[in-house]
């Protein structure tokens, strides 16, 4: 966790660009993002399923307009 406690005298957009910069430094927000959209491995034979599925979902819809 990222603290930063404010000096004397210290600015506001100061004390917030220190705090961005340890922040970006830390590699909090990169690591958040690349755990926002982790999904669980699917074995070969699901992810082909899911592909057809996906393909015939297309061709269903294009058939329909």
């Amino acid at each position: 966790m990222v603290e930063v406690r404010r000096k004397p005298r210290e600015t506001t957009p100061a004390l917030i660009r220190r705090f961005s910069l340890k922040v970006r430094v830390s590699g909090i927000l990169k690591e958040a993002k690349k755990r926002r959209f982790h999904t669980s491995p699917l074995n070969k034979e699901k992810r082909k399923e899911k592909a057809l599925r996906k393909i015939e979902k297309k061709k269903e819809s294009s058939f329909l307009e």
